[in-house]
């Protein structure tokens, strides 16, 4: 049987006010349509719904049984159809992951979890370590946050620049290259370390280094900038990595930061979710936030903040 699902609203005023010119009134039709209404109701439930009693009408011992239900299902797809509503952050109760790099997770885990729990203790967060390879986490929902230096390569999944970074040298205290200016020659003569999660041991300072005649002689390959810094600190391992996101870590082990005597590009960092959450309130106050977060560490006086843009794809 086809049932018209408007008979639930009618169902749920009949029951609210135990009158056909009340249910009328409320839901603005006429009595006889409300009438016509309830015979349906009756028909399809095969249950008075409602029965006169001199003047006034009385709900059936199934009309009170199903009551409360009936107003649940209504209020349920008002909220459904309707425009939403305003946030409400300490109402709320949500767990979202967010995947970072290890770098940047060091640098901003804690301040976002901070400002998460402030503002909306209901909250929780999921850090999570970025793969080895790329996986499509986002696009299945597992994922709802996301760091890359590159923009994605689905048009489903939506990007926003939040900063750029420059690439600078770290190396232990007392290491030769602190001694005296340093120049291509001498860094390019040093011994390196990469940071790579898949081993990789050259990168875009390698291809940039050979347009020069230059090779870098790479000793090892870390998997993560916090590994790659602690082996700087205690060998005369060289490291190149991004400014900003790694700043933090080198002044707590104390090493020296040098200018890397080589022209890059600025290395841009983007935050990446699926489309499916450009207009969930709850996802935008989470990124946004998030991007409040990773901003702070670009508006340091040793760099110089990027203007940030949401690229929606639309």
């Amino acid at each position: 049987m086809q049932l018209d699902l408007n008979l639930l609203t009618a169902l749920d005023a009949l029951l609210e006010e135990g009158s056909v010119a009340g249910a009328a009134a409320r839901l603005h039709v006429t009595a006889p349509a409300m009438s016509r209404s309830l015979g349906r109701i009756r028909k399809a439930t095969g249950d008075q719904i409602l029965v006169r009693t001199g003047r006034s009408m009385v709900p059936t011992t199934r009309a009170l049984a199903m009551r409360a239900q009936v107003h649940a299902l209504v209020q349920q797809a008002h909220h459904l159809l309707s425009a939403q509503e305003e946030l409400d952050l300490a109402a709320l109760e949500r767990v979202f992951t967010v995947r970072w790099h290890d770098a940047l997770a060091a640098a901003c885990g804690t301040a976002l979890i901070t400002a998460v729990h402030r503002r909306a203790p209901g909250v929780q967060l999921r850090l999570s370590a970025e793969p080895g390879t790329d996986t499509p986490e986002l696009r299945r929902g597992e994922v709802d946050l996301e760091s890359s230096s590159s923009t994605p390569a689905f048009p489903d999944i939506r990007h926003r620049l939040v900063g750029r970074d420059r690439l600078v040298v770290a190396v232990r205290p007392g290491h030769p290259l602190t001694d005296g200016p340093l120049d291509l020659g001498r860094y390019a003569a040093a011994e390196h370390l990469t940071v790579s999660r898949r081993g990789r041991l050259s990168d875009q300072v390698d291809d940039v280094l050979a347009t020069r005649g230059l090779e870098r002689r790479v000793v090892a390959a870390g998997p993560t900038a916090a590994f790659a810094l602690q082996l700087a600190l205690g060998t005369d391992l060289v490291v190149t990595l991004p400014n900003a996101v790694t700043r933090a870590a080198r002044d707590q082990l104390g090493l020296v930061t040098l200018p890397l005597p080589l022209q890059l590009p600025d290395v841009p960092l983007y935050l990446l979710w699926h489309r499916r959450y450009d207009d969930d309130r709850a996802h935008t106050w989470l990124r946004d936030l998030a991007a409040e977060t990773v901003q702070a560490l670009f508006a340091s006086p040793a760099t110089t903040r990027q203007p940030v843009t949401d690229r929606t794809g639309q």
